[in-house]
């Protein structure tokens, strides 16, 4: 795993491991913790490639970018014979020398389109969609799917903020109030305040909401959860799920060369009904339907 052990999206891409593996297959996992601590990535790879010689593992799963070129790449790829699988991959695969006849897996995308759709359909005023992360290659990813996807999209797509910390926050802030009828959010933990602390993403949402009150999107389930107004979100339980899948049939013979790279497809319409309240936009039947109403959390 890329991130730490607590982070809400590797909560969900272990539920979609566990479910496809745990029956048949003794499973350890390491968190590289490159959320919380980015340059303590590599010296972490190091330690997760001493953890594979002493297991000798029949078959890894690597979750995330940072986990594929921190370590998949410098110490896996072409150098031992095991299946890989990643999953949660934002970049062109192609970036780290994916598909081989080792490595295959499930790339990452957002839900962008219809998360657009959706908060229309909530708040029809909505025309242009700005777009906000941490400046990490996630969000690097999700701003190269924006250019790519943006002519289809039912809102204009506005400027795209790559940020660093509050600072850099505080200083879009007025384009945020001025160009935006909402914003979409994904990959804001890291982010560091003005002593340079890591900051979570529920601290990060709290940070943005003090500065754009307009409505806000989100990639990710816990992200709605702690702030956002509304996602079609992407689960981690199907990254796990389907690349737990393709582990499991390599481990028993079949070919990587014949897996092709996938991507995720599912997407969960949620609605955090706490922020709703609070700007005064009417909760209407026919956008509630197939939705799923969150209370944020505290």
């Amino acid at each position: 795993m890329s991130y730490e052990e607590n982070n809400p999206w590797v909560k969900e891409i272990r539920e979609g491991v566990d479910a496809i593996l745990r029956p048949s297959s003794e499973l350890t996992y390491f968190h590289m913790n490159t959320k919380a601590d980015r340059a303590g990535g590599s010296k972490m790879a190091q330690e997760a490639f001493a953890l594979y010689q002493s297991l000798k593992p029949d078959g890894v799963i690597a979750a995330d970018d940072d986990a594929q070129s921190m370590f998949v790449v410098p110490f896996l790829l072409g150098k031992v014979p095991t299946p890989i699988m990643f999953n949660g991959v934002n970049a062109a695969p192609g970036q780290y020398g994916y598909p081989t006849a080792q490595v295959s897996g499930v790339l990452e995308r957002a839900h962008v389109r219809e998360s657009m759709a959706f908060i229309k359909q909530l708040v029809p005023t909505v025309k242009s969609v700005c777009f906000m992360t941490n400046d990490v290659p996630a969000g690097i990813a999700l701003r190269t799917q924006v250019e790519e996807e943006k002519s289809s999209y039912p809102a204009k797509a506005g400027p795209f903020h790559l940020v660093r910390s509050l600072n850099d926050i505080n200083a879009a802030a007025k384009g945020l109030r001025s160009q935006c009828d909402a914003l979409f959010i994904d990959s804001l933990e890291g982010i560091v305040d003005r002593d340079a602390k890591s900051l979570t993403n529920s601290e990060v949402l709290t940070a943005i909401a003090k500065v754009y009150a307009g409505p806000v999107l989100a990639g990710n389930r816990y992200q709605v959860e702690q702030g956002a107004w509304a996602a079609v979100a992407k689960t981690g339980q199907e990254q796990g799920e389907r690349s737990a899948e393709m582990l499991l049939a390599a481990m028993r013979g079949k070919a990587v060369s014949t897996m092709p790279v996938t991507r995720n497809t599912r997407g969960q319409r949620l609605i955090n009904v706490n922020a709703l309240e609070q700007h005064g936009v009417a909760l209407r039947a026919s956008v509630l339907r197939g939705a799923t109403l969150v209370r944020q959390q505290p």
